[in-house]
């Protein structure tokens, strides 16, 4: 069974640092494209980063700068290095998983943790 398990969330002041990490079960993890979303408060849930197997990465406009994703293929985890916070970066970030070689299955997603950036 697929599980991606995300830990690091919490609160922090504004201008502050957390790191996100997922913990994947999908094999061959190396066959996946990883990312993160968020979703805030009333809002619909939206794409944050994105990882792929050769380890480009892409990033939404306003967290350019600001987050850096890395992935290991050896312990299957992918990070999320959130520096200069900001109140509108709090939400739920999941992990997600899309297989991008055949056979394609999934995506799968974690369960989330609390990110809250506030004083």
């Amino acid at each position: 069974q697929v599980q991606l398990v995300e830990s690091g969330g919490g609160l922090v002041q504004p201008g502050g640092s957390l790191r996100l990490s997922c913990a994947a079960s999908v094999n061959p993890f190396n066959m996946y494209r990883m990312s993160w979303y968020r979703q805030a408060p009333g809002k619909e849930r939206e794409w944050v980063a994105s990882c792929d197997r050769f380890g480009a990465t892409r990033y939404l406009e306003s967290v350019q700068g600001r987050f850096t994703i890395s992935r290991d293929n050896t312990k299957k985890t992918v990070d999320l290095q959130m520096d200069s916070l900001r109140p509108d970066d709090t939400g739920v970030y999941f992990c997600h998983a899309e297989r991008v070689t055949f056979p394609l299955v999934g995506p799968f997603w974690g369960q989330g943790t609390q990110v809250t950036v506030s004083f």
